[in-house]
């Protein structure tokens, strides 16, 4: 079996917003919380994706997704659709998955995004208002 290594990543606000994360090869729980506004959006989350795309073709373990963002820009939205398809195409194949998405139940702006997010992916998304 393939090696993976989990990828820690302490959220920052200095001159941009970069979320915290933690994925977690051994127990496939993968948490992606704060806040999402990159100066290189595109960089950061292709590295989740590829580490998202190998655990789902080489793990094929259950995979607990949570996400906690209170708040993300346009680029970030676009990346978040390609994490989401990854974990449809595994579904599709067989993997199990959850999706849980932590919001706070007055945002009434990303609890849409996540309605348009279940419509584009045809994925379950479990919101959690707060």
């Amino acid at each position: 079996m393939i090696e993976l290594e989990d990828i820690v990543i302490e959220g920052s606000h200095k001159n941009f917003f970069t979320p915290s994360v933690n994925f977690n090869a051994q127990t496939g729980i993968c948490e992606i919380s704060g806040e999402s506004f990159l100066e290189d959006t595109v960089e950061f989350y292709d590295r989740l994706v590829e580490w998202l795309e190998t655990y789902t073709q080489e793990i094929k373990r259950p995979i607990a997704f949570i996400i906690k963002l209170t708040y993300f820009n346009t680029s970030t939205s676009r990346c978040i659709l390609d994490l989401l398809n990854v974990l449809k195409d595994y579904e599709e194949e067989g993997g199990e998955i959850v999706v849980n998405w932590h919001y706070d139940e007055n945002d009434t702006d990303m609890e849409e995004d996540i309605e348009d997010y279940i419509i584009d992916t045809g994925l379950q998304i479990n919101l959690i208002a707060l």
